[in-house]
Formats: C-alpha cells, structure tokens, sequence
C-alpha cells in the first residue's frame, strides 16, 4: 500500500471535486482519494499494483490534468492572469461604452452609431468579444469536456449560457448584415465578454486568496537553508543540502540555521526553535541534544550528526501532515459535497424551465434566452464547494503557526465538542524528567552559583538525576573529575574541591549528619537529595523531583471552567496520582493502571456518550490515543512520526490545548456561516435570475449575474480568510 499526493489543474468548483473524486476512488487498486478544490491537490491511497502513471491516467480520464506529486519546494509558476485582466478590462470598457454609451446619454462614436450604421457597431462588437472568448477558451473547453462526459460543472453552466447568447448574437447579426436591422438591438456580444471576464476575475482572486492560506505551509518550506558545513577531517567546506549524508558531521555557528535534523556531538548553544514550537523561549541544547533543521543557533559553536534528511526530516514531517490534513473532509463539509452533486444538474433544469415558462408566458425568445442565460451564470457551486475547505486550509495554516499539528479536518470539527479530558500524569501533568523542587542554602553562595557547581560535575555523569540540572550548564572545566560508586561524584571547579551525593558522602568525608529534619521534609516531598559540599562544608540540600508542569493548575482551571470534565488516568502509585490530582484540584482520577486498563477506561466512556479527548506523551499512551475522539499528545516535534495521536502539541504547552478547543470552535462557526451565506446567495438569487421579483422591479441580466456570482465566492473567502487572526 502506498501514498501520493497529486497536483490537479482543471478544478473549477465543488462538481469538479466530487466527480474527480467519486471517479478516481471507483478505479480497482484505489484504496481511498481524497480531492481537495482550495488546494488543488488530490490525496490518493492505492495499493502496489498501481502506479504514479496510472493515477495520472485516472485523472485524465476524469477531465483533469494531474501536474505530479506535490512538491513543497517547487515555484510556483508566472502567473500572467493579471497582465490579461488589466489589458482586457481596458478592452471591456470600450466595449461597453460601444454598446451602452447611447443608453447612458453618452457622446457616440459616429461611425459606430446603433441607429445609422448597425454593421460596423454589430461587426464592433463581435471583434472585441473575440480576445475574451481567446480568454475564456479553458472554461468553454472544460465546460464542454464535463457536458460530454455526464459531469457537468460551474464552468458547463457557464459554457452553455455563453455560447447559447453568442450563437444567438451572431446569427441576429448575419441578419442585420443582410438587411434586418431592427435586430441590431438583440446583440448580446457585451453580455458574453462580460461573463467571461468576471468569471476569470474571480477566479484570479480566488486563487490569489487560497495562495494565502498556503503561506504557514510555504514558510515551514523555506525555513531549512540550502546549504551547509561540512566537517571532513579538521576541514570545514560548504555543500548543498543535497549533497549531505545521514551520519556526516555537520558544523553550525552563531548566526546560522541548522540545515538537517542531527544530534549534538560537540558544543552548545541556545536555539530558537519558534518555526516549529511556537514559543518564542531560546533552547539551550548541548551535547547529545536533538537539533531540528531550521532552528536558528544563537550563540554558540556546535557539531552535530546527521540524522534525519530530506523527506525524514521534522519541516518534511510536518509538511506532509499538514498537507494531507488539508486534504482531509470535516463531516460537516459532506454536507456541502452531496448538495453540490445535485446542484448543476438541478441548475440545468431550472434554466430549461425557465425558458420554456417564458415562451408559454408569451414572452418573446429574446426574454426567455436572458432569462435562461441569467440563471445559468447566476448560479454559484463555487461558494458552496469553498465553505468547507477553505475554512479547514486557513484553520490549519494556523494552527501550525500556533505549534498545534492537526492531522485531519475532522478533529477540527470534532475538538470543541468534548466533554470528557483525560491527562496521563507522568509526562503529560508533570514534566516527566527531574527537576530541581527545592534547594537549602547553608552558605554565603548565591543558590545559582551552586546549582552550577552541581551541573558542572553531573555533565560528566550519565545518571538520570543529571538532567535536573541541565538549565544550569557553564562551559568551565571539571579537574580531578571523579564517580565515587554508589555515592555521588568529585572534582575541582575554580579551585574548589567540591563533592555532590546521598548522605554516605558526609560519613565517607567524616561530616557529621545534623540536616535529617531537612532532609525528612524533602523526602515527605517525594525529592531525591543530594548533598553539596564544597571544600568540606555542606553549603546546600537540595530536592529534586518530578514537578507539575508550570501552567497545568491554569489550565486545568480553564477547562473546568469551560464545563469539560478532566480525569488522571495514571500508572503510578494511588498516592502519588491522588497528590498531584489535590494539587491540581482534580476530583476522578484512576490509579496503578497498565496501558490496556487505560483503553478500558476509555472505552467505558465512549459507551456512556462521553466524548473523549486524551493528553498523553505520544508513545506510552499510544493505545489510549487512538481509541480517544481527539487524542493529543505532547511528546515534542522530533517524534511526529511515531505518534498515534490526531493532535501534536509541538512546544508540549498544555495551554495549547485551550487553543485547539478554541480553534475548533471559531472553524466550525466560520464553516457554519460560509454555508449559510452560500445557501442564501443561491436562494435569493435563482428566484431574482428567474424573473419571479419583476413586479417588484428587482431582475438582473447575464452581465451582473456574473458580477453577483464573483461577489458571492468572495464573501466566502473573505469570511474564512478570518480565521488567520
């Protein structure tokens, strides 16, 4: 089984969207597509009997041209399209003023008077809408491709209503060449190049709107460099990207990005991460370190490994997912996609009606020609195709600006909707790492001061309590560097001798215990102690352990407040859980439960209606995960792949969590409005294009039919366009 996505040309609105799709996802080995209209894109699964040429002859078949696989890193093409429109509407203005002039008490060219020379204005008329028509060919081909092949589209509408009036046009004009002039007032060139040009220009900006909803997913792409240092011996020369291999030894200085995703072999600095966490706090890394390509170095001198490259990287992973979340449906857009397949159709026997209701009504052909022409243009599946997906493009564009990955349109619909939040604790509540709880100052040494001496002799040690004192690295050198067995650790920094350790260091270095009631008060704090002592003086105890994280109180409150219901599922001791759970002010929480206990849990929800979201570190709790509604999980950028989770907090901000409701939120009630204002547009319009409000001197004819369907997509665009803020 394997995954592509394609690029597709000749998607004009939500007919094209579900006839590709419904097309491609009939063939045999294609497993599932996906087609999404606001990004051009189709996201096909197929099974390995298939190949990439194969699809592309599935998309041919359907009526569209598939471009190959997307490729972030491609340029777009020039886009001409605003060269055009500007030298046509300078053309569409002399054209109307040629055939409107007179009716608006405008001077008249003389010799393309209506009244006394109704060739010259006739023929006129017909060679300026030429360079529209020249224009307008892709939709007339497409339109007329779609008729033939039984899916019929916005552009078949458009197709059929043009050509009906141009033909109509033209051959009232080889009768006034030939003598009937009275007809010279049933010319409709004007209304055919007027068409035309709104539809492109609409289509312009439409697509000039959807390129900015791209923009999170193009800044993601350019933010690795192109090039990089390579160390080779004692040598450094810089290559492309290309050009390096998993495993090389790359160098990154102040002031660069790092170009691929590595582990630290040499150095250390701070990074600014912000690209892919959304946190704008430097992170200190150093050696062993994970390194993500495109991460700015701050300050200092690294080398680091080559791990993950190209595609593997965590910019490609991110990308992709991204991407294909676009490409995923909201079960509210189905909604928009059933009605679309019944729209054109339904448009097309409306219009049929209608003209046949003018005739019948005794009104004359050319009435019910614009009548028919009018109801064809004026409708607008373009509006009802974009409600959904654009809404979803912008939502996800955000989002990952935000930190938060969101791996389908679905979550988004389905986030502000739970009642029930599920928190791991170790990991997801606590940081799951050690963390310095509390320091005992006995000294005239400020408590940074010593919290240094200590990271500087625990950057030698492999031990996990090490990592509470990472936060507090220098770069001095340790002398007479020291692993006292089962004890602790010594060496010289600044010429201090200095020892850290359990309470056996004070009988090794003959100090007499008199600090047991402090010690008994961190141990009742659930802390590992360690001792200092510098030049045989015990200047500090202090406390480390596994702490909550900073903001959980806050946001665990906020929730609450919210209505949400939150629950501990954890593996630790019931009076560990229950400690946090108190402090957190938390009132279910389930202790001493393996994983599968978890998914039973959950489960159990699920079948009393409950819907779920569980927090979890990504890995341990992968099972629990995915059985949630809404899985998220915090377990950090550089593991995306391995995560079972629909959600990715990438900085592991628990206040994300907040957001991700709240972004839901706002999508739905965007996606809910973009119906609506498509479904009124259509409902008021259809009926106006008819003729039905003419007693009440409300009609429009083909030219603003046009015009009104281009406002409508707008409308639309603008609305989701919102979304970004």
């Amino acid at each position: 089984m394997a995954k592509v996505i394609l690029k597709i040309e000749g998607m004009s609105c939500s007919a094209c969207q579900n006839t590709l799709e419904k097309y491609l996802n009939k063939q045999e080995g294609v497993i599932e597509a996906k087609v999404n209209l606001v990004m051009a894109e189709a996201s096909i699964e197929y099974d390995d009997k298939l190949t990439i040429d194969d699809l592309n002859r599935f998309v041919e078949e359907a009526g569209y041209k598939s471009l190959g696989k997307y490729n972030p890193m491609e340029e777009e093409k020039k886009d001409y399209n605003k060269i055009y429109l500007i030298i046509l509407a300078f053309i569409g203005v002399f054209l109307m003023y040629v055939s409107m002039g007179s009716m608006l008490k405008l001077p008249v060219i003389p010799f393309l008077d209506m009244m006394k020379y109704p060739i010259n204005y006739g023929l006129c008329l017909v060679i300026l809408t030429i360079p529209f028509l020249i224009y307008g060919f892709d939709i007339l081909k497409s339109g007329f491709k779609k008729l033939v092949k039984r899916s019929p589209n916005m552009d078949s509408l458009v197709t059929v209503g043009l050509l009906a009036s141009f033909i109509y046009s033209l051959v009232n004009l080889i009768l006034v060449i030939n003598g009937h002039h009275h007809l010279v007032h049933h010319l409709y060139f004007e209304s055919c190049a007027m068409i035309i040009y709104f539809v492109k220009l609409g289509r312009f900006i439409d697509k000039k709107s959807k390129e900015k909803t791209k923009e999170a997913i193009k800044e993601l792409v350019q933010i690795t460099p192109e090039v990089a240092l390579l160390k080779v011996g004692e040598e450094i020369k810089e290559v492309t990207i290309d050009e390096v291999k998993k495993g090389d030894i790359l160098v990154c200085k102040p002031g660069m990005k790092v170009a691929v995703d590595g582990f630290i072999s040499k150095g250390e600095a701070h990074f600014d991460e912000a690209f892919i966490t959304g946190e704008t706090a430097k992170s200190r890394k150093g050696k062993n370190d994970k390194v993500i390509a495109g991460s700015l170095n701050m300050d200092g001198y690294v080398e680091y490994v080559a791990h993950k490259i190209g595609p593997d990287s965590t910019i490609s992973e991110v990308v992709r997912l991204v991407v294909e979340a676009t490409n995923s449906k909201a079960p509210i857009g189905y909604l928009a996609d059933t009605i679309s397949g019944y729209f054109v159709p339904g448009i097309f026997l409306i219009s049929i009606l209608t003209f046949i209701g003018y005739l019948l009504l005794g009104f004359s052909f050319n009435e019910a020609l614009t009548a028919f022409v009018t109801v064809l243009v004026v409708a607008c599946p373009c509006a009802l195709g974009l409600a959904t997906p654009l809404a979803i493009v912008v939502s996800e564009g955000a989002s990952a600006k935000k930190g938060i990955l969101i791996k389908s349109g679905e979550i988004l619909e389905n986030a502000h909707k739970v009642d029930s939040i599920i928190f791991d604790k170790t990991g997801t509540l606590t940081y799951g790492k050690l963390k310095v709880f509390k320091i005992i100052n006995y000294s005239k040494f400020q408590d940074q001061e010593i919290l240094e001496f200590v990271s500087d002799l625990e950057k030698n040690s492999t031990h996990p309590i090490a990592y509470a004192f990472k936060d507090y690295e220098t770069k001095r050198e340790v002398e007479k560097f020291k692993n006292i067995a089962g004890i602790g650790l010594e060496g010289v920094v600044q010429n201090h001798q200095i020892y850290i350790g359990n309470n056996k260091l004070l009988t090794k270095l003959k100090i007499k215990n008199t600090y047991e009631k402090e010690e008994k008060s961190l141990t009742k704090n659930e802390c590992s102690i360690i001792y200092v002592i510098i030049d045989k003086e015990v200047v500090a105890l202090i406390g480390v352990k596994d702490v909550i994280r900073n903001n959980a109180k806050e946001v665990i409150s906020s929730l609450q407040k919210m209505g949400k219901e939150v629950v501990i599922l954890s593996g630790d001791s019931e009076e560990v859980a229950k400690k946090v759970a108190r402090e957190l002010k938390i009132d279910n929480v389930e202790a001493n439960l393996l994983p599968q206990d978890k998914v039973i849990y959950l489960k159990d929800l699920n079948k009393k209606g409950k819907k779920v979201m569980m927090v979890g570190d990504g890995i341990n709790d992968a099972p629990s995960l995915a059985s949630a509604l809404v899985g998220v999980s915090i377990s950090g950028g550089t593991d995306i792949a391995l995560n079972s989770a629909s959600v990715i907090l990438m900085n592991d901000n628990l206040e994300k969590i907040i957001d991700l409701i709240n972004i839901s939120k706002k999508t739905i009630k965007i996606i809910k409005e973009n119906l609506f204002w498509a479904f009124i547009y259509n409902l008021f319009m259809i009926p106006i294009a008819m003729g039905l409000f003419k007693e009440f001197g409300l009609s429009i004819n083909p030219m603003l039919a046009s015009l009104s369907m281009v406002l409508s997509s707008l409308t639309v665009i603008f609305n989701s366009l919102r979304l970004r803020k």
